[in-house]
């Protein structure tokens, strides 16, 4: 609770440092700059307001109001309400970094237990808490094989088809170190076997997604062994979600897994507050960036939670630190745990199942229509590339004017794959609506 000073505080307080009045610390200040005046509105009442502001943010459309088939890295999951439910509790809503155990015994354990369902969701043997979203997770992923090897290795070798807006983060995050990127060049339908020719004796990490950008799902088997037969780092960035049915990254051998943990309870909320997974083996865990909670028991042999193998000064020392994130994310990474705490093992699998299977009933669906084609190759998730008879952008516009939110225009990030949309579906997309889509698309192009 917020307690004012009282007039007697006041008064000491000024006393204290020499003044007698309040306006006396501003002396140094120019009058015409004291008091301005300010071409303000009146005032208006907290009904009104409340009107006014839903009436701006009614010119925002959602999925609420539109289908969706939107995706490419921020997906329209559905969200149980507990979720919010516990988030809004005061003792996480308002809690600050655990730096103090005896105080923040609450928030540790959460940590805790989030780190340890990352690390069994992914099958690495340590996770940390946290990052800001997929893209900096990524980047730190590059960032400590660069410090791993401590510089002696100079080359990245980063697959095209690793999210665009992530690759763009490393590139901001490595520049103006003597660090070559290379891989980005190839043709963005290439398999991760196609990397392989691109590693050497100089290669610190070799990166890709799983699945891809485009959806696609690849063995990583011979790229992993590759990597690591030229003694390079893996590692893999993950869809959360698709690991309730996937082979998770630790049986292709990865030494970095990565991911964007949005999937997992976090509303898109239009683009952030994020949240970024990260996880690696355990012989590389005093090189991870980020928080670390550990469970230990007190001189009473109770059990208790404590921030390990790192000091406060690490997060707050850019000289100290190996990484400058020093959020632990608090309250996306505890939505994220509660949410898989709420479906399980079981039932994260019956949620792959069902946006595999929705994707999968879609792309049949869309491939009927005359002009439109997908991949029937490349094993999929919940996504997926649909070819166009016209650039993306005017299949999207035409869309919109039916309420349907299309897919990613592929085009805005890749010159060559204008006519290609990315589709997404997950388990809140309807089978009606993906009929009424189809439909639409079959009137308006059925010549």
């Amino acid at each position: 609770m917020y307690t004012p000073h009282t007039e007697a505080d006041r008064e000491a307080m000024l006393k204290v440092i020499g003044v007698k009045e309040l306006d006396d610390l501003f002396q140094c200040l120019p009058d015409k700059g004291k008091y301005p005046t300010l071409d303000l509105p009146d005032g208006i009442s907290e009904m009104e307001i409340l009107d006014e502001l839903s009436y701006i943010a009614s010119a925002n459309e959602t999925p609420q109001e539109l289908i969706s088939f939107l995706g490419a890295g921020a997906y329209n999951h559905y969200i149980p309400a507990a979720v919010d439910n516990i988030l809004r509790r005061g003792e996480f809503l308002t809690a600050y970094t655990p730096y103090q155990p005896e105080i923040a015994q609450g928030t540790l354990q959460a940590i805790f237990e989030y780190q340890s369902l990352i690390a069994a969701l992914t099958g690495m043997d340590v996770a940390n808490a946290s990052h800001y979203g997929g893209g900096t997770a990524v980047a730190e992923a590059v960032n400590m094989a660069y410090h791993q090897f401590r510089g002696r290795k100079k080359k990245i070798v980063l697959s095209p088809s690793v999210h665009p807006h992530y690759r763009g983060t490393i590139h901001t995050y490595m520049q103006g170190i003597d660090l070559e990127i290379v891989g980005e060049d190839l043709d963005p339908e290439a398999s991760p076997d196609d990397l392989i020719e691109l590693i050497d004796e100089d290669t610190a990490l070799v990166l890709v997604q799983y699945p891809d950008f485009f959806g696609r799902i690849y063995d990583l088997t011979k790229l992993g062994e590759a990597a690591h037969e030229k003694k390079a780092l893996f590692s893999v960035h993950i869809n959360p979600i698709s690991l309730g049915m996937l082979k998770p990254p630790s049986e292709y051998d990865a030494d970095i897994v990565t991911g964007e943990g949005q999937p997992l309870g976090i509303p898109m909320s239009f683009g952030g507050p994020y949240l970024g997974l990260f996880a690696t083996k355990k012989q590389y865990v005093r090189k991870m960036a980020g928080r670390l909670a550990g469970e230990t028991v007190d001189n009473k042999g109770q059990r208790g939670y404590v921030l390990t193998l790192s000091t406060r000064e690490q997060h707050i020392r850019r000289e100290n630190a190996s990484s400058n994130i020093c959020s632990n994310q608090g309250l996306t990474a505890l939505a994220s745990t509660v949410y898989l705490s709420l479906l399980g093992k079981n039932g994260l699998k019956k949620l792959a199942e069902l946006n595999y299977h929705k994707a999968h009933y879609a792309a049949d669906k869309i491939s009927t229509v005359p002009g439109f084609m997908v991949n029937p190759v490349q094993p999929f998730f919940n996504e997926f590339v649909v070819h166009c008879p016209l650039p993306a952008a005017e299949i999207n516009e035409m869309l919109i004017q039916h309420d349907i939110l299309g897919g990613f225009d592929l085009g805005l990030d890749y010159p060559g794959l204008k006519h290609e949309l990315l589709v997404a579906v997950t388990e809140l997309t309807s089978r009606s609506e993906i009929d009424h889509l189809v439909s639409v698309l079959e009137e308006e192009y059925h010549d």
